[in-house]
C-alpha cells in the first residue's frame, strides 16, 4: 500500500517539535507528515504494542487540526484519549512515545499533567462535548483566555447519551465550537443499533451541506403540484422527505449546523471544512469519514473483523511495517526407547523423553465467557448485556453460540442496566458483564433502578482492581466501596476461576441484584468443577489454620493471603488463611470466630481502603464488640487513597505495596517482630 509521504522525498517530521512549526506547511507538506506521522506509529507501536487502528485513522485529522489551531489556547478534545497518539507526536512527545503505557512513560490516554496539549485527561468514551460547551460558555463569559474549541469524537462514542445531552446543551445555547465527528464506523468492536444504520447511510452520500430552509424551500418548489401539496401537508411531512434528502438533518434538528461527509485522509479537504465551521460562529458538526487502521494492509484489507483485531496492536506484531513472520514451530525430540540396561551416560539428553509442559491456567475472561454460555443453555430466561465490550467482557461467545440471548447496547452502560432491569421485570436473568471503571458510568441505574425495586439483575465486572497499561482511567478500584452500601444487593468475589464458576452460578439462580469482581489475567490454574455448586449467601471458608494472626482476603486478595501467610511461617508465625468470599452479606460468623480467636485480623482486597472490604470488617466489629478488648485489632491492607499510575501490574503491585512481600512485612511490623528490609 503507498504511502502518502512517498511524494515528498524530504522528512518534515523530524522538525515538527510543537503545533506551531506546522502553521508555515503547505497543504501538499502537511499531507506528508501525516504519512510520516502513520508511518512512524506502525513501526513504534507494531514494536511495544498499544492503541493502534484508531490512530493510523486520525494522523491527517491532528496535522490539519494543529496546523489550523493555536495549541493549548485553542482546546483540543480528543474523546477517550486513545485516538490521540498522532496529537501527542505533534506536541513535543514525538521521542517519547515509544515509552506509551510503559511505567513512567507517556500515559495511554491524554494527560493534563503530562503535557498543556492534552486539554482533558478523560479514558472514557463520550465526553468531550460536554468538555468543550463548557469550555466554551467559560470563555463566553470572560473566564481564561478566548480561543476555538474543537471536540474529536468517534462515531461509536456517539453512542453514549451523555454525547447527546452535550449537543442538546450546545444547539441551545449556540455554543461556537466545532463537533469532528470522526466516523469509521467503529468502536472497538463494529458499531451497532441504529445509529451505525443511519452513518453507513451518510457515508454514501458525500460531499453534502445541508441547511434546514434550503431543502424546505426546494421542497416546495417541486413541480406538477407537489410542492403546494407538501406546504399544505404541513412541517410533519416536510422533515420526513428532508430526513431521506438530508443525512445530517439529525444535528440540524438540535440547532447544529451540519457538514459531511468529508474525506478524513485529505489534508486540504480538511483543512476547508475546518476553516468554514470556525467562520460560522455557530455549532457545527463537522462529519469526517475515516478508515481504522489507515495505512496498514491488514487492518484495512480485513474489513471490520480486520479493524477490530488491530484496535490494539501486541508487542512485537509488526517488524519493517508488516505483519511479523509467525515463529517457526520447534522439531519434535526424536524420542528412544530406554532399556533398562542402559547405562545413563550413554544416553544423549537431547533424546530424552521430556515431561509436558505445564499449561498456562485459563484467563478469568475465558472462564466466564464458557461458564456464561452454560447457563444460557441451561436456562433460556439468562440473557448476557453489555456496552460496546463483547470480547473484552467475555460475551463474544455467548453472542456467536446463542445470538438471540445476548444484547449489545453500544457505548451506553446506562442503557445497559436500564434494559436489564426491563428484562427482569418480565421474569427474565439479565447478566450485565460490563468493566469495573466502566459500570461507575451507571451507577444512578444500579441504586434507583435496580437496587431500589430490587430486581434480579447480575453484575459481572470484569478488570476488577489495578488492570496495568490502560492506567487509572481503567483500573477497577471503586467497585467493592461504591456497591457495598447499596440495600438488596449480593456482593461477592471468587478467589479462583473454580470459584467464579460457583458464583456465576449462584447469582443466576438467587433472585436479586447481585454483584461479583474478578480480575484481568490468568487464572489460578485450578480444575473447573464440571457442574456449577450453589453458595450459601454471605459464607466464608477457612483454608488453613494458625495462631494469633489470621489473614482474611477477599476475590484476588486471598492468593495474596496465602502466599503472605507462606512467608511468615519462615518467622515463625503461623497465621490462620480464610476467604470471605462474600462483601455484603458478611459472614458474621467467620470473622467474630476469628476475632475471638486471634489478636490480629489482616483484611486483603484489591480496593481502595475507604468504605471496601476491610472497613466492611471493622464496621461489624465495632458494632457488635462493646468491649474493644475482647477481639483482634485489625490490619486494613489494599490500594491506596490516591489514582495509580499505568504500568505492568507486578510494577504497579510493587509500587502501592501489593505484593507477598510487602503484607508479611507489615503484619511483621504490627506484631512486633523485628524486620529485615531486603
Amino acid at each position: 500500500m503507498s504511502n502518502p509521504s512517498d511524494d515528498n522525498p524530504r522528512p518534515l517530521l523530524p522538525g515538527i517539535d510543537s503545533p506551531a512549526d506546522l502553521h508555515g506547511l503547505s497543504d501538499e507538506e502537511l499531507q506528508g507528515v501525516a504519512g510520516e506521522v502513520r508511518t512512524y506509529i506502525i513501526d513504534v507501536i507494531g514494536e511495544i504494542g498499544g492503541h493502534f487502528g484508531a490512530n493510523l485513522g486520525t494522523c491527517e485529522i491532528a496535522v490539519a487540526l494543529h496546523s489550523l489551531l493555536d495549541s493549548p489556547r485553542d482546546k483540543i478534545l480528543w474523546d477517550v484519549g486513545h485516538q490521540a497518539y498522532p496529537h501527542k507526536i505533534l506536541t513535543g512527545r514525538r521521542d517519547e512515545l515509544p515509552t506509551i503505557r510503559k511505567y513512567d512513560g507517556l500515559a495511554p490516554f491524554c494527560s493534563i499533567p503530562e503535557s498543556e496539549h492534552d486539554i482533558m485527561g478523560a479514558g472514557h468514551a463520550s465526553t468531550s462535548i460536554s468538555y468543550g460547551v463548557g469550555l466554551k460558555e467559560a470563555m463566553r463569559k470572560g473566564i481564561g483566555p478566548d480561543g476555538k474549541v474543537v471536540a474529536v469524537i468517534g462515531d461509536g462514542a456517539l453512542t453514549g447519551g451523555v454525547a447527546y445531552e452535550a449537543m442538546h446543551a450546545a444547539g441551545g445555547l449556540g455554543t461556537p465550537m466545532v463537533i469532528l465527528l470522526n466516523d469509521n464506523g467503529m468502536s472497538i468492536s463494529p458499531n451497532v443499533g441504529a445509529l451505525s444504520s443511519y452513518f453507513q447511510r451518510t457515508r454514501l452520500k458525500p460531499g453534502l451541506f445541508h441547511a434546514r430552509e434550503g431543502v424546505e424551500e426546494k421542497l416546495t418548489r417541486l413541480p406538477l403540484g407537489l410542492g403546494k401539496r407538501i406546504e399544505r401537508l404541513g412541517p410533519e411531512l416536510k422533515s420526513a422527505i428532508k430526513a431521506y434528502w438530508a443525512p445530517g438533518l439529525l444535528f440540524e434538528e438540535l440547532d447544529l449546523a451540519y457538514m459531511g461527509v468529508i474525506d478524513g485522509h485529505d489534508v486540504a479537504a480538511l483543512r476547508q471544512a475546518l476553516n468554514e465551521a470556525f467562520a460560522a460562529d455557530r455549532p457545527v458538526v463537522v462529519h469526517v469519514h475515516t478508515v481504522k487502521g489507515r495505512g496498514f494492509a491488514p487492518a484495512e484489507d480485513g474489513g471490520l473483523p480486520g479493524m477490530e483485531k488491530w484496535h490494539a496492536a501486541k508487542p512485537g506484531s509488526i517488524v519493517n511495517g508488516e505483519l511479523a513472520p509467525k515463529p517457526k514451530p520447534k522439531p519434535k525430540l526424536k524420542l528412544v526407547p530406554v532399556q533398562e540396561s542402559d547405562a545413563p551416560a550413554a544416553i544423549a539428553p537431547e533424546i530424552l523423553e521430556k515431561p509436558e509442559p505445564k499449561a498456562a491456567p485459563p484467563q478469568y475472561t475465558k472462564v466466564f465467557s464458557e461458564a456464561i454460555v452454560s447457563e444460557a443453555q441451561a436456562d433460556s430466561r439468562v440473557i448476557g448485556i453489555t456496552a460496546a465490550m463483547a470480547g473484552g467482557a467475555g460475551l463474544q461467545h455467548l453472542a456467536d453460540e446463542r445470538p438471540e440471548q445476548y444484547y449489545d447496547v453500544g457505548i451506553a452502560e446506562q442503557n445497559a442496566v436500564l434494559m436489564a432491569s426491563g428484562i427482569a421485570l418480565q421474569g427474565g436473568k439479565p447478566v450485565c458483564a460490563i468493566y469495573s471503571t466502566f459500570l461507575q458510568r451507571a451507577y444512578d441505574q444500579i441504586v434507583h433502578d435496580v437496587c431500589l425495586q430490587n430486581l434480579d439483575v447480575t453484575f459481572c465486572l470484569d478488570r476488577a482492581g489495578l488492570v496495568g497499561d490502560d492506567g487509572p482511567t481503567h483500573h477497577g478500584v471503586f467497585d467493592i466501596a461504591y456497591l457495598r452500601p447499596l440495600p438488596n444487593i449480593t456482593v461477592m468475589a471468587p478467589r479462583d476461576e473454580a470459584m467464579l464458576v460457583h458464583m456465576l452460578h449462584t447469582a443466576i439462580v438467587r433472585d436479586g441484584p447481585t454483584a461479583l469482581r474478578y480480575p484481568r489475567g490468568a487464572a489460578e490454574g485450578v480444575a473447573l468443577p464440571e457442574v456449577p455448586e450453589l453458595l450459601p449467601i454471605g459464607t466464608g471458608e477457612t483454608l488453613r489454620n494458625g495462631e494469633r494472626v489470621a489473614l482474611l482476603g477477599y476475590g484476588s486478595g486471598v492468593g495474596l493471603a496465602l502466599e503472605a501467610a507462606d512467608l511468615l511461617a519462615e518467622h515463625g508465625v503461623r497465621a490462620t488463611v480464610a476467604d470471605a468470599r462474600f462483601v455484603k452479606p458478611l459472614d458474621a460468623e467467620l470473622i467474630e470466630r476469628l476475632a475471638l480467636g486471634h489478636d490480629l485480623i489482616v483484611t486483603i482486597e484489591e480496593g481502595v481502603l475507604q468504605g471496601g472490604f476491610g472497613s466492611a470488617v471493622l464496621e461489624h466489629l465495632e458494632d457488635n464488640f462493646s468491649n474493644p478488648g475482647e477481639r483482634a485489632r485489625v490490619l486494613r491492607l489494599g490500594l491506596p487513597d490516591r489514582y495509580v499510575t499505568h504500568g505492568k501490574p507486578d510494577l504497579l503491585y510493587q509500587e502501592v505495596g501489593f505484593t507477598p512481600e510487602a503484607v508479611a512485612e507489615k503484619i511483621l511490623a504490627a506484631t512486633g517482630h523485628e524486620v529485615v528490609s531486603s
